[in-house]
């Protein structure tokens, strides 16, 4: 019975020798030396069963990792890092110390790497030196690219970023090199060492033994004391372009055998924000969601969360015409295809900032890098749209991308609202198209108001495809005479800002008539501020005006004057017997501000015609103090907060 559970002694011994790798020995052709009957004819093997392709081939490589460069050469869009490199090696002039900058993924780890084979190769015969093309077959290439080499040194300093981990390194300077000819120190993410860390590492990087090289890498530069930094050979590694990207991404397609399109090349070189790793992961995602087939437009765009292209020209279109109804709808759409509310805005953002270099060099329709339907309809949309209307819309969209970030906020009705705004704000005009219109109907001559911001009337205007045109201007009127200082430092707001500054506070107002002005400016005014003041005058009334310089005392600057009216109010309030019984009742609260809906913005009381105006619902301020008797009750809006 054992024997038929274990098997024959020939059948172990046969096991024995396939496990020693020997050949088993051939059957005997008669009967056994004992007696035992000869052995039956074996039976024909079975077919061997086809083992899987990944058995076959390894475990899977990431694409990032497959095609990572392994020379100089196999470094894309770094042409200066790579000149500046084979130069140094070339004469001779390797620095000790190098420092590389840039963004995640553009290489920084992996020309450290390539630094370290170059200073190491010894050449396919063992007897080469440093070289900026390492062979890749010599013992030391080879363990540098197996990552098992004992002179390359790779540190996290994120994780290894104390003194202690410091001190250890220069340690190990004392030693020279176990197998190659440099050691190499390679420092990642060096930028999050402590201070402690940095200062004990200042010595060792300016004057480290002769067989040793650092080589650091940051994606932040500015946290790198400068003293680093001054001794260390630094290179910025750029972003790679969107068109190297694409050419990069489709060859590694080609030899990976699988088809993608054009369109979604571009999407992928994109979306990978110049970042090569970046954009090879998402290639790799990208097949992978595939099953097998071709890559399409259609697939990237809905791995990436995009919006389709055309979609956002018509949404751009919508909301520059100010449809609200029609932009509303088409984001309905995005968000059917499964595109993000913050993707759409951001892809609103980019093409904005598209129509608006299409304004600044019309020639970049001509760019055969940009997708046909961005060089065709963008290029005639930008036609229809000025830059000022373009800069506000960037304004508002980048506003409105942090309120759709903001935590806890529902992102489609964000992104709802932002798009009414933006197209609310299609029907008016920028404030240049304003005073432009203002002028050429005649605007200029007409009468300033007391106090600037305030006003009626004045311009409607339509929008008819992005572009707004004025419809039926105010008529002018002719500008009553100017009877007060404050009448005269309201013509420089809004128009001449520093010139205002200084009426408001630099001037003393002596006397004023028609056509005349007397004042008696502070030391602090410009020496010309009597010709500044005479062309204003001029420009805003059409009419010839007189300054004169006047050593008589004069009123006080209208600045002071204000200052006077507020303290007054306050002093009002303070005495008023309902507001002392407020604060006898709340120790601690303060009178913060005294509003007055019958001041103007100098916070003077407006002259009579304008205080006949209605002010407005929210000025709250503006009420009459109530009569002692009167109801004690107050309201979150009034002036007095409480700050015990």
């Amino acid at each position: 019975m054992a024997s038929d559970l274990l098997g024959s002694p020939a059948a172990q011994d046969a096991d024995a020798l396939a496990e020693e790798g020997l050949p088993e020995p051939p059957p005997p052709e008669g009967p056994g030396l004992f007696g035992d009957p000869a052995p039956a004819p074996a039976a024909a093997p079975p077919p061997p069963v086809p083992k899987p392709a990944a058995a076959a081939t390894g475990p899977y490589r990431v694409l990032a990792r497959k095609y990572r460069p392994t020379t100089f050469d196999d470094l894309i869009g770094q042409e200066a890092l790579v000149r500046t490199l084979r130069n140094a090696f070339a004469q001779g002039r390797v620095h000790h110390a190098f420092l590389l900058t840039g963004v995640r993924g553009v290489g920084k780890t992996t020309t450290a790497r390539i630094i370290a084979r170059a200073l190491n190769c010894i050449g396919p015969d063992g007897k080469g030196g440093p070289t900026a093309d390492p062979c890749g077959v010599c013992a030391e290439c080879k363990a540098i690219l197996a990552d098992r080499h004992p002179d390359v040194v790779e540190m996290d300093a994120a994780s290894n970023r104390g003194i202690d981990d410091v001190r250890e390194l220069r340690e190990a300077l004392r030693f020279r090199p176990a197998q190659g000819r440099q050691k190499v120190f390679i420092l990642d993410e060096v930028h999050m060492l402590t201070d402690q860390a940095f200062n004990a590492l200042l010595k060792s990087l300016e004057e480290p033994p002769p067989s040793v090289t650092f080589v650091l890498a940051t994606t932040e530069l500015r946290k790198v004391p400068v003293t680093i930094r001054s001794r260390c050979q630094t290179f910025s590694l750029r972003r790679v372009p969107v068109d190297v990207l694409r050419a990069h991404f489709g060859r590694i397609a080609e030899q990976e055998a699988v088809e993608v399109e054009g369109e979604a090349l571009g999407m992928v070189a994109r979306a990978a924000d110049g970042s090569v790793r970046d954009g090879l992961s998402l290639l790799d995602q990208a097949i992978g969601l595939s099953g097998g087939g071709a890559v399409t437009a259609e697939g990237v765009r809905d791995m990436l969360g995009l919006a389709d292209r055309f979609m956002v020209f018509d949404l751009m279109e919508a909301v520059m015409g100010g449809d609200v109804a029609a932009a509303l709808a088409i984001l309905d759409r995005t968000h059917e295809v499964g595109a993000d509310p913050l993707a759409v805005l951001q892809d609103l953002a980019e093409l904005t900032h598209l129509l608006t270099r299409f304004r600044a060099a019309p020639a970049l329709k001509d760019d055969a890098t940009l997708p046909e339907a961005e060089r065709t309809r963008g290029a005639a949309l930008a036609l229809r749209l000025s830059v000022p209307t373009l800069a506000r819309a960037w304004q508002m969209l980048l506003k409105g991308i942090a309120e759709v970030q903001q935590e806890g906020v529902d992102r489609r009705a964000a992104a709802e609202m932002v798009l009414i705004r933006l197209a609310h704000v299609a029907d008016l005009p920028t404030p240049g198209e304003l005073v432009k219109r203002l002028t050429e109907s005649g605007g200029g001559d007409a009468a300033p108001r007391p106090a600037p911001g305030g006003g009626s009337g004045g311009l409607r205007a339509v929008a008819g495809g992005g572009a707004v045109m004025a419809a039926s201007p105010t008529p002018a009127v002719a500008a009553p005479p100017l009877r007060e200082w404050r009448e005269v430092v309201a013509l420089a707001s809004g128009v001449k800002p520093l010139l205002h500054a200084h009426l408001l506070h630099d001037v003393h107002p002596v006397r004023i008539a028609p056509g005349r002005v007397e004042i008696r400016p502070r030391p602090s005014a410009p020496r010309d501020l009597a010709a500044q003041l005479t062309a204003l005058l001029a420009e805003r009334t059409g009419a010839r005006w007189t300054v004169t310089i006047s050593n008589e005392e004069g009123e006080p600057t209208l600045a002071e004057q204000g200052r006077s009216a507020e303290s007054g109010r306050r002093e009002a309030a303070q005495n008023h017997p309902l507001v002392q019984a407020i604060l006898a009742a709340f120790p601690g609260a303060t009178i913060e501000a005294v509003r007055d809906a019958t001041a103007d913005d100098y916070g003077l009381p407006m002259t009579p015609a304008a205080a006949t105006a209605e002010p407005d619902d929210d000025e709250l301020g503006g009420r009459d103090f109530a009569p002692p008797e009167a109801e004690t009750a107050w309201s979150d809006d009034d002036d007095i907060n409480d700050d015990a």
